[in-house]
């Protein structure tokens, strides 16, 4: 595989084609779901992680799965159960003999957050310890076991997902926590005409064959590459403006959000939006980011950092309708 053009239109175009050929491979297996693939890889070109929500069979694990294949990276599926230990994600010190000398030392053993993509299926399985033990790779990009700090591999992408459903049991993510994660994404039942081409593909023999696309050196060169995509002043201005009317106590929030909003967002969604707007002028093949694609990545990045209250909650109005509302206003 080649390396990515030194020249920057080149390189713009090189992204771009980059994408329509994984959007071509996971096509392979994975029928519908445009939108969320989209918004995935925004996420993990823009260094980001995703929290995925669905109800189970939507073939949220295949999608990761075959993305992981497509980009010729590393994936590890961790299944969070109520018993799961720190250690089970992160590794654990094992005591190894030595046959020729007969001395016995320790020895870490890489736990399933070494990977360059993880699942971590369940999420709201697990108690808040273990949970932390996942949050702190995802924020520092290395992990501690033992007094000894051990680097994550780049690219280094969390996908947490959650079932809605099912809520016995269950330890829902803190706020705090849940800020870590750069968008939340919601998937959807597919339409009748999709679900017919998944059924027909899912039941008979043969199996899609996926090529790779990029590797993990090309990936974060791309990554470096959205990083230098420029933002005009104006649309830096709307990102900042959108999130600080989210908070009830800001002098420029709307009377709706003061009536129907107990906290906002903070900073980092700001620096999320512009990120992914970035990665996403890309996409499209622009050299700079648009009001649009701030107005495309507002619910993703702005929906699980927002705590609607009881009067928004008695008279039917979610975050995403919220959202809405001030998208109006923009």
């Amino acid at each position: 595989m080649s390396n990515i053009p030194q020249d920057s239109i080149e390189a713009v175009d090189f992204f771009q084609d980059s994408v329509e050929r994984i959007r071509d491979e996971v096509g392979k297996v994975i029928v519908g779901q445009k939108d969320i693939l989209n918004q995935l890889l925004i996420c993990l070109f823009s260094r980001g992680h995703c929290v995925l929500i669905g109800v189970p069979g939507l073939a949220k694990t295949l999608l990761i799965r075959t993305i992981s294949q497509t980009l010729d990276l590393s994936f590890s599926r961790i299944q969070f159960t109520p018993d799961l230990m720190p250690g089970d994600i992160t590794g654990t010190e094992v005591i190894e003999d030595d046959r020729e000398t007969g001395h016995k030392s320790f020895k870490f053993v890489k736990g399933p957050i070494f990977a360059n993509i993880v699942l971590a299926d369940e999420i709201n399985r697990t108690p808040p310890k273990t949970q932390a033990a996942l949050l702190e790779g995802m924020q520092e990009f290395h992990i501690t076991a033992a007094g000894h700090t051990y680097p994550l591999e780049p690219p280094f992408f969390v996908l947490a997902t959650q079932n809605p459903i099912e809520q016995e049991g269950t330890y829902p993510l803190p706020e705090a926590q849940l800020d870590r994660f750069m968008f939340n994404l919601w998937l959807d039942y597919p339409s009748l005409e999709e679900e017919q081409d998944i059924v027909s593909q899912t039941t008979s023999l043969g199996e899609a064959e996926i090529q790779p696309v990029l590797n993990a050196k090309q990936i974060v060169e791309l990554q470096d590459l959205v990083r230098e995509v420029p933002v005009p002043e104006g649309v830096l201005n709307s990102a900042v403006q959108l999130v600080t009317k989210t908070r009830p106590q800001a002098e420029i929030a709307p009377e709706f959000i003061k009536k129907y909003m107990s906290w906002g967002a903070g900073p980092r969604a700001s620096q999320y939006l512009v990120l992914g707007g970035k990665a996403r002028a890309l996409m499209h093949g622009r050299y700079n980011v648009a009001e649009e694609d701030i107005r495309a990545l507002a619910k993703p990045v702005l929906r699980h950092r927002i705590v609607n209250n009881y009067a928004a909650e008695a008279e039917g109005l979610s975050s995403d309708k919220l959202i809405e509302m001030l998208l109006d206003e923009m």
